[in-house]
């Protein structure tokens, strides 16, 4: 296949994105479009950030193509919305000094909201509330939220304690609604042009089922048991406590598995619901094509003529 070139016919900006939700094939487009566009993969997947976990978090072995934030951080290493930022945008500028498209690929909705339309600043941590935090059960925080900003619920994973301490710190220490604080600029965030891969749901459905067997079959297993310390973001990858909770005798393989296939099913729809309300980029239902190369026919035009 020839290389598109950034010219009249192809009106590529310096970055663009594919996203959408886990076993799409966000990985295996995104690598023909790089090597069409002659660009260069940044990752957007907070936990193929790290290294330690290759075939958990399905990180892509492409040896021929530079792909960037993935397999970067330690697993002892905390991350962020605003430390994914600090690592991208010297990324992005230096491959757009070569004369090169940056292809942000990936699923993490907050991640590439942050990037594309930086947050409002936010309040660092606070030794006293956190402390009143630790001392109160999941309960007392579920209520104190409901009191101080009844529709941040909504709006955050209200059963990982961790974000929902920091949306009460955020709350309490701004004075302001959850909302009114992650408002963004959609103005600046709408001249990015991307795509948002969908399949239909079936298809999708079975290639997650496909895919988490698949890890079992690859070592997943020895992968997890080898691990050591693990920061709190690092130990949020999807599957790893039910593998953890199988190797302490906790559960059968078959039904950590079968958690796991369920998990990555509802992790897919919150992602899908993400994109069509963060962003307008255009749908792209990978199902209707009968093979990678259509399927990058089809992506092209998309970014090419600058949609957005």
């Amino acid at each position: 296949m020839s290389r598109v070139k950034n010219s009249a016919v192809c009106n590529l900006q310096p970055v663009v994105c594919i996203v959408g939700p886990t076993s799409v094939g966000k990985s295996t487009l995104s690598i023909e479009l790089a090597r069409r566009l002659d660009g260069e993969i940044i990752g957007v997947d907070a936990f193929q950030l790290y290294r330690g976990l290759p075939i958990l978090t399905a990180q892509s072995n492409s040896q021929d193509l530079p792909q960037h934030l993935i397999a970067t951080l330690s697993l002892t290493e905390e991350c962020d919305a605003m430390r994914y930022c600090s690592m991208a945008l010297p990324i992005i500028d230096e491959i757009s000094s070569r004369g090169k498209i940056s292809l942000l690929a990936g699923g993490t909705g907050f991640y590439l909201r942050a990037l594309l339309s930086p947050l409002d600043p936010l309040p660092t941590a606070n030794a006293d509330l956190r402390a009143q935090f630790a001392a109160a059960s999941h309960e007392e925080l579920l209520t104190q939220l409901e009191q101080v900003d009844p529709a941040a619920s909504s709006q955050i994973d209200t059963n990982n304690r961790r974000r929902l301490e920091r949306a009460l710190e955020i709350i309490l220490l701004t004075e302001k609604p959850l909302a009114e604080v992650w408002k963004k600029n959609r103005e600046e965030a709408s001249r990015v042009p991307g795509i948002f891969l969908t399949r239909d749901r079936e298809d999708l459905y079975q290639r997650i089922e496909a895919h988490v067997r698949l890890m079992f079959d690859q070592g997943v297993l020895d992968e997890v048991a080898a691990l050591g310390p693990l920061s709190h973001t690092a130990a949020m990858t999807l599957g790893l406590r039910e593998i953890q909770a199988h190797l302490r005798g906790e559960i059968t393989l078959a039904d950590t598995i079968q958690t796991i296939i369920q998990a990555t099913k509802r992790y897919a729809k919150r992602q899908m619901t993400w994109f069509r309300n963060q962003h307008d980029f255009p749908e792209l239902n990978l199902s209707r094509f009968s093979s990678l190369e259509a399927a990058t026919e089809g992506a092209l035009p998309l970014l090419c003529n600058g949609s957005s």
